[in-house]
């Protein structure tokens, strides 16, 4: 490691880690449990560690391995990520290599010399290279002082990606008695993080586990209808991004990338029929930004540590949750918003079942397990959070993300649908329940087919009376007469079946409710912004600096991000450094990124400043922690919405401009109020349909339990006041005081 050495000898460890966090990395503070786990290995304990992509995992072991004396060994089956996280160490100037197939033979060796020379910090091994016995050999003869396992999920035969050959890692990590053992991962269940741990030998109290919640992804599930347009809808509004589209099949790689060429988007296919030299060539081309969209399967992104994608799209239907949560991670790594995208359909789920039905025994039963959880996930009619996190055994708690389709308002409403089911289901009892979906919407939708005539099922009392829906407005019924489990499929012929709970409904002993999407909505902005997209930071400035970085990635042979992520280069144009001492406060500058790429960035921004007449803004270490305290807001929705309120324009007004539920805009002005703004309460209480006295008790409620939480007042009133109601009295009472 090129530092300087003495500066670090008198320090307690955990000062040197916080001193290398700032001079090596150039950031500015550790992120969620970073310290607490380093400052665990650091004591030589045996560690596992959870925590999402994106979240930090590789500093874990990076920085311990520059204050410990011996080797650091990082397991990881993902080639390329070896090779992009060593590219990385080395702008950052510490002595790191890797050992896989990859490598030409004469690199290898060199490699080899640098292991037995005690030359490197950092050393990363694929599993099977490092059982190999020539590599055990030479490692037990040296000093290895850390033994990281990244990606540990794979040890678990209940994790998604399970590999053999990691089970034999516990065996490889007691021939190395002196090394703390670092286990990592983002993705692992509570069973999978107990499997982790028996087969380690880890104890729970050395068990650190971050919130999945990636709060800079939206989430957004809707339904498929037309694919192709719906993807170039939502790309239109991610002109020249970043982004990966995944699809189930090769063949839909192929045609996607076609379709998606033919209109002038700038994309490649990925997938394991292309060979390796062509997908090695198409996956450098969109990590060095030579092309902006991967269409690919599920193989494409393991080890990809491409911070500035995005958006992830989900073309067709994952196989479950651990694979969405794992394939949207690699979308937003730096920190910034990014979309995610989800185009579900019935038959993708279909697909997926005729696969898990090859299976057998315990295989096809965690199958089962996990297509139902991720259809829980799909079909929920709440917060899509609550669901995905509660999957990885977190409770998510909050009453509004503001970055889901949910929380947002980007859903269709809910629906009396119950006379149409009846209907339906009406129609299923008169054909005897031995017929499908298609043949009883036929009938409603009043059909001259033939399979129709041949039954004389137009002389049934219900042929043609469905003219209040259309054939994918129907199918959308059925859809959720399946979900809510009130018709099921017949198993020897496919016939639909009334299930106990149809009855209810057939009688009009039970209101049923759904949704049913009569047109396509567009996308709500969503709730913020991260405090560094917050900044008003200069676009033109921003693009000459993405050009030169470009220009030197190019020179190197690197991704553009080894030279400095996007967020780095957001704070330049904001702030304008122009000298050394102001770059080294910039995020992401650390010396030895200063002195290698620091005076080609303060020329583009000197000279571009002095042509446009600005002056360097002051930035303090601390300004990003004051930031976080005080962001700039005024590109924030609820900020908007405030502002139109208090100008005139009526609830129902706002909602319409935004396309967006009248909930939406209150959830809009009371985040207003709660920012320290207040609005016009006098037009509030003709937003409620609840009669004065019983306004009046909810207001009674909530003075009584305070107006902060709406659960306590719900309960309260016995769950007899729609939540609605509750945000319109509560709002009332925020803007009155």
């Amino acid at each position: 490691m090129q530092n300087s050495e003495t500066t670090l000898d008198n320090m307690p460890d955990i000062q040197k880690a916080e001193h290398l966090l700032h001079e090596v990395f150039g950031f500015e503070e550790f992120r969620s449990l970073q310290k607490d786990i380093i400052e665990n290995v650091l004591q030589k304990r045996d560690t596992l560690a959870i925590m999402p992509t994106g979240g930090g995992k590789s500093l874990c072991f990076q920085i311990p391995s520059l204050i410990f004396d011996g080797l650091t060994i990082v397991v990881s089956p993902l080639i390329s990520l070896m090779k992009d996280q060593v590219d990385q160490l080395t702008a950052y100037g510490i002595s790191a290599a890797f050992l896989n197939s990859s490598l030409a033979p004469r690199e290898y060796q060199n490699t080899m010399d640098q292991i037995r020379r005690n030359e490197l910090d950092l050393l990363y091994l694929a599993p099977e290279t490092l059982l190999k016995s020539n590599i055990l050999n030479l490692l037990s003869g040296l000093q290895v002082d850390c033994f990281a396992i990244d990606e540990a999920h794979c040890i678990s035969e209940w994790g998604h990606d399970f590999r053999p050959e990691y089970r034999q890692l516990a065996e490889v990590k007691n021939r190395f008695d002196d090394a703390v053992c670092l286990a990592l991962t983002a993705t692992a269940t509570p069973q999978v993080q107990k499997d982790i741990s028996n087969s380690l030998g880890l104890t729970d109290a050395n068990k650190f586990v971050a919130s999945f919640n990636r709060k800079n992804l939206y989430l957004n599930v809707i339904t498929k209808t037309g694919p192709l347009r719906q993807t170039i809808e939502f790309l239109e509004d991610h002109k020249e991004q970043s982004g990966i589209i995944y699809c189930f099949s090769r063949k839909q790689v192929d045609e996607l990338t076609l379709d998606l060429e033919a209109n002038g988007y700038s994309v490649l296919p990925y997938h394991a029929g292309l060979g390796e030299a062509r997908r090695v060539k198409n996956q450098e081309g969109f990590i060095r930004d030579e092309v902006d969209i991967i269409v690919a399967t599920i193989a494409f992104g393991m080890g990809i540590d491409k911070p500035d994608v995005r958006f992830v799209i989900h073309y067709d239907m994952p196989k479950n949750i651990e694979s969405y949560y794992q394939q949207i991670g690699r979308a937003g790594r730096d920190g910034l918003q990014a979309d995610c995208l989800f185009l579900f359909s019935y038959g993708d789920a279909g697909k997926i079942r005729y696969f898990i039905n090859e299976k057998t025994g315990e295989e096809r039963q965690i199958s089962e397990e996990h297509l139902q959880q991720l259809m829980d996930f799909v079909e929920a009619q709440q917060c899509r959070r609550i669901k995905l996190l509660e999957y990885f055994g977190e409770k998510f708690t909050e009453e509004n993300c503001g970055m889901c389709d949910y929380c947002t308002g980007d859903v269709s409403d809910s629906e009396n649908i119950t006379v149409s089911a009846q209907k339906f289901l009406s129609t299923i009892v008169r054909t005897e329940q031995r017929f499908g979906f298609h043949h009883i919407k036929n009938i409603l939708v009043g059909s001259r087919r033939k399979e129709i005539l041949k039954f004389n099922h137009d002389q049934l009392s219900t042929y043609g009376i469905g003219n209040e829906y259309n054939r994918k407005e129907w199918k959308q019924l059925y859809r959720e007469l399946m979900r809510q489990d009130i018709v099921e499929r017949g198993a020897e012929h496919g016939g639909l079946k009334l299930t106990p709970k149809a009855m209810a409904v057939l009688k009009g002993e039970h209101e049923l409710f759904g949704v049913i999407e009569k047109q396509e909505r567009k996308r709500t902005v969503k709730a913020s912004k991260s405090e560094i997209e917050s900044l008003d930071f200069d676009l033109k400035l921003l693009k000459l600096l993405k050009e030169k970085r470009t220009e030197l990635a190019g020179e190197e042979g690197v991704p553009p991000y080894i030279i400095f992520a996007d967020t780095t280069l957001m704070e330049m144009a904001y702030y304008f450094p122009q000298s050394e001492e102001s770059l080294l406060k910039i995020h992401g500058v650390g010396k030895t990124k200063r002195q290698r790429y620091g005076d080609a960035f303060l020329d583009v921004i000197t000279e571009y400043c002095t042509q446009h007449n600005l002056q360097e803004k002051t930035k303090k270490r601390s300004s990003r922690k004051n930031l976080k305290k005080n962001p700039i807001s005024r590109s924030k929705r609820h900020h908007q919405v405030g502002q139109r309120y208090n100008e005139g324009e009526s609830i129902p007004e706002i909602a319409s401009f935004y396309e967006v539920k009248e909930s939406t805009v209150i959830n809009n002005l009371t985040k207003f109020i709660q920012d320290g703004h207040s609005i016009r309460p006098d037009r509030l209480r003709e937003l409620s349909d609840l009669s004065n006295e019983g306004f009046e008790r909810v207001v009674t409620k909530f003075e009584e339990l305070g107006v902060e939480l709406l659960k306590p007042v719900f309960e309260a009133l016995d769950e007899q006041v729609p939540y609605d109601e509750l945000r319109v009295v509560q709002l009332y009472m925020m803007a009155e005081e």
